[in-house]
């Protein structure tokens, strides 16, 4: 629910859910850059620093939505089982370069983790198999539907 809820805080542009009786914060389009711009200023690993300064934030447009529709699709493909190790890898893949931007810090080294242990475990065990979409789609492919 986390990449589906941030994925729609991008896409509709919010930054807060309050249900009445539950409220929490997502992030939003500004928030994420302004996370990965803090990463980029504080991280020590020049070439992820590089990266982020000279390539992803000053064409945060395109990075931005390719975010949205990454978390989007994440979220959908957790959520309903869809692929859901090609989803597992790809939230590896989103959150993965912030986190190592941030290691030496301790910042997110108690908060991150809560991400990357289910997605590492995700990646590892076919949850669509049993509880998903991916069940009915593996035997579509004589049992060899890779995700």
């Amino acid at each position: 629910m986390v990449w589906l809820s941030n994925g729609l805080a991008k896409l509709f542009n919010f930054a807060s859910v309050n249900l009445g009786f539950f409220s929490f914060t997502v992030i939003n389009l500004d928030s994420a850059k302004g996370l990965a711009a803090g990463a980029a200023e504080r991280t020590y690993l020049a070439p992820l620093r590089l990266f982020f300064q000279d390539v992803v934030l000053p064409n945060w447009g395109i990075f931005g939505a390719f975010q949205t529709v990454a978390e989007l699709s994440i979220g959908v493909g957790l959520l309903l089982g869809i692929a859901s190790r090609l989803a597992a890898v790809g939230g590896l893949l989103l959150i993965g370069p912030i986190w190592l931007m941030l290691w030496h810090t301790g910042l997110y080294l108690w908060e991150y983790p809560l991400d990357l242990v289910p997605l590492a475990i995700l990646v590892v065990v076919p949850s669509g198999r049993v509880f998903g979409y991916d069940r009915r789609l593996a035997p579509r492919f004589g049992g060899r539907w890779p995700f």
